[in-house]
């Protein structure tokens, strides 16, 4: 590990275990290697997550309901291959929330499912690790979410609104993001293969497409590729090792997983930036206190 970043902190909040891994894998794992403090507040533990491993299909909410428990290891695993010690779910010992499924299902009516919660309540939470951390840098979904999941959208609620409450006033917050750009490059190399890329034929069905212009930053992460990569196998429940995900490795090469992007909403832009303007560092600009 080097010591370019030691003193600076950087807080990511996610709704359930492997978006943390999926978003910002690399990012995670380079400024961890590069001495930074890095926590992660995951808000729920996926208990409605869909298993993918068969011989794992008891796990799954309508069967014995222990799905968020096996999800846990999951990320502690994936968290090992990132270098990350500082990892916690959202809540304290007498407060869980629960995965709120999609919208509109059977779960999301539940009372201890995230989406129920009450805002400030959950947030105060958050304000907590907030307070004690004392991060310089946010990084959480956009108000939809990214696709529009409710806990990706109750995450991003209550991401901010700490952000609000907590007296440790933040010097910049990023929301991730995706370029058009990048994802019709995407769409484009998959239907040569034969495949599509998540069931999308253009950029515009994709709901977590961003204009291009609205993407103020890209981390290079492609030195840790593999890292990310095997943190994804670490969530097995999840992502298939002969999935999508994988396929677009093999088929994009190592930037496809390498690159993560963010759009900057809060503080200031500052140098160095790429050639196409975005910011190259979360970092950047800003002062350690």
């Amino acid at each position: 590990m080097l010591d370019s970043y030691k003193g600076f902190r950087l807080l990511l909040v996610h709704a359930h275990p492997d978006d943390e891994t999926i978003n910002n894998g690399a990012t995670m794992a380079m400024y961890a290697d590069l001495g930074a403090q890095v926590t992660l507040v995951t808000c729920t533990r996926g208990e409605e997550g869909e298993v993918l491993i068969s011989d794992l299909s008891h796990l799954a909410s309508t069967h014995t309901d222990s799905l968020g428990e096996h999800r846990e290891i999951e990320l502690k695993d994936a968290m090992d291959a990132l270098g990350i010690s500082d990892f916690r779910f959202l809540g304290d010992k007498s407060v869980k929330f629960r995965d709120s499924g999609m919208m509109g299902t059977e779960p999301n009516n539940r009372p201890d499912v995230f989406w129920q919660a009450d805002l400030d309540g959950a947030s105060a939470h958050l304000v907590k690790v907030i307070e004690e951390v004392k991060p310089h840098v946010l990084v959480t979904y956009d108000e939809i979410g990214g696709y529009g999941h409710p806990d990706h959208i109750q995450a991003h609620r209550v991401a901010m609104r700490a952000s609000e409450l907590a007296q440790w006033k933040i010097s910049k917050i990023y929301w991730n993001a995706m370029p058009k750009s990048v994802l019709a490059e995407g769409i484009a190399k998959m239907r040569e293969i034969g495949s599509d890329f998540f069931g999308a034929d253009n950029v515009d069905d994709l709901p977590f497409a961003k204009d291009d212009a609205l993407v103020t930053a890209m981390i290079d992460g492609t030195t840790y590729v593999d890292l990310k990569m095997k943190a994804m196998a670490a969530h097995a429940t999840q992502i298939e090792l002969d999935g999508p995900f994988f396929a677009l490795s093999n088929n994009l090469g190592q930037q496809v997983w390498g690159h993560e992007y963010y759009s900057l909403v809060h503080g200031k832009k500052s140098e160095p930036f790429d050639a196409n303007g975005r910011e190259t560092d979360l970092f950047a600009g800003v002062t350690q206190a």
